[in-house]
């Protein structure tokens, strides 16, 4: 027999003050289901080609050819994110980004090299000082990461990845002036030899000021033919930090009182694009990692987590080593490279239709909840406390719990403008809580942990 106890520490009761007035949720947004109708695999795949086909993409590669290396590729990149300006009314600031890496005898960059990415920004309309990003990697290389010279054509390491961020800018230009925030898509460099397209523009964000709210780093998007042997296209993975590496002593002392280990600002972005994959896309499912990457590897969300932003890594589920990193051969009757045939077009623009909702949504969505506190000590009972957002789109705030072991938000209440509620029956040492702003159309923001307690 089910208790009143145990159903409200299910969450399924809460105070019936609170459910007599509760206010009207908004539902979903229907112009999803339409930006992923949008996505098209055949443009996924031209893109695909088009950068396979420069032969290759070593970030010391050839710079002054227009049809081989790094620097025919980024200027394609630049030129394909112009045409789609143009067709947008120039809706897109399309940009390069330079850096010169210092030579270093020994490394994966023996020489001075500059190092370019390439941006194409969608200024928000309302609130554009708020960033969100989509990137995708340049550059390829092969077995030796200093063979500068071999065919290392990269078809998902990672053209995979810049073909997304290029489809993306093609679908969300379509609707531009309809965000509040602004998004960037970026093709970054440098990631082979050491990250140092993302570290650049990280280090530009912060020095600049950006108010960036989810990094969304794609790399490798297209293989559905694991080496494990596993064959599947429903699933993917999403890697993310637990907290900030560069959150201060308090913080950590706080977190260790009050618990949260768990949820960092990138792991409420990585649950956020899981919760916008359940909502909007049937039959494919996203696994969070809870890891900043691959075992002892690395990608170029890593030196946005290094600076204090939050950021993800959006990759398929089945690697195939075969693929990656590899000298164009045949081996013990083993074909070996990063070749066209392993790329899955459809697989590529399913992830890349979750990417842009995940985008729109966020930059449709007001600004998440600042100073969110909590109280509930040796009471049954926890409350919720938050600044107003100041947005022209708020409708109200939905609140989030789940049980401490709970890896995803289990259970939500929409609670209208109110900037506290107190969940009544649910002991707050036994669950967690948040809080997201939401949009008139039922676009959500990343949700709010408690950052700070109250006495009450």
């Amino acid at each position: 027999m089910t208790t009143l106890p145990r159903l409200l520490a299910l969450g399924i009761l809460l105070a019936p003050a609170a459910s007599a007035a509760q206010p009207a949720e908004p539902g979903r947004d229907p112009r999803h289901y339409d930006l992923l109708e949008a996505v098209s695999a055949e443009r996924i795949e031209a893109d695909i080609r088009t950068l396979a086909g420069f032969g290759t993409r070593h970030t010391l590669s050839e710079t002054e050819s227009e049809t081989r290396g790094i620097g025919a590729a980024r200027r394609w990149i630049h030129a394909e994110f112009t045409r789609i300006s143009e067709a947008c009314g120039n809706c897109l600031e399309v940009s390069f980004q330079r850096t010169i890496v210092p030579g270093r005898e020994g490394s994966r960059i023996p020489v001075d090299t500059e190092v370019v990415n390439v941006l194409a920004t969608l200024r928000g309309a309302t609130d554009p000082d708020r960033i969100v990003i989509m990137s995708g990697d340049i550059d390829s290389r092969v077995s030796d990461a200093n063979d500068f010279e071999s065919d290392s054509p990269g078809a998902n390491d990672n053209a995979s990845g810049m073909a997304g961020a290029i489809e993306a800018a093609r679908i969300l230009s379509r609707r531009a002036g309809s965000f509040a925030a602004t998004i960037i898509l970026a093709g970054l460099s440098g990631e082979e030899q050491g990250l140092f397209g993302g570290r650049h523009m990280a280090e530009v964000a912060v020095e600049e000021g950006w108010n960036i709210e989810a990094v969304l780093n794609n790399d490798m998007i297209g293989n559905i033919e694991g080496v494990d042997g596993v064959i599947a296209n429903n699933s993917f993975r999403v890697f993310s930090e637990p907290t900030p590496v560069t959150e201060t002593e308090e913080a950590r002392r706080r977190r260790r009182v009050t618990g949260g280990e768990v949820d960092g600002v990138s792991r409420q972005v990585a649950r956020y694009v899981a919760r916008m994959t359940d909502l909007y896309v049937p039959n494919l499912d996203a696994i969070l990692i809870y890891r900043l990457d691959r075992f002892g590897r690395g990608g170029h969300h890593r030196p946005f987590n290094d600076a204090g932003f939050p950021g993800v890594r959006i990759m398929e589920t089945h690697e195939n080593y075969t693929r990656q990193h590899q000298t164009l051969r045949v081996e013990d009757g083993i074909a070996y490279g990063d070749v066209i045939e392993g790329v899955n077009f459809d697989y590529a623009a399913r992830l890349t239709g979750v990417n842009v909702i995940t985008l729109a949504a966020l930059a449709w969505a007001p600004a998440p909840p600042a100073n969110v506190e909590i109280a509930g000590a040796v009471r049954p009972a926890a409350t919720l406390f938050w600044d107003p957002v100041e947005s022209d789109r708020l409708a109200g705030y939905k609140v989030y719990w789940r049980e401490t072991t709970a890896p995803q938000w289990t259970h939500s209440r929409f609670v209208g403008r109110a900037t506290e509620y107190t969940f009544e029956g649910l002991v707050i040492d036994n669950f967690l809580f948040g809080v997201a702003s939401v949009s008139a159309d039922g676009n959500e923001s990343v949700i709010s942990f408690p950052s700070g307690t109250r006495r009450r």
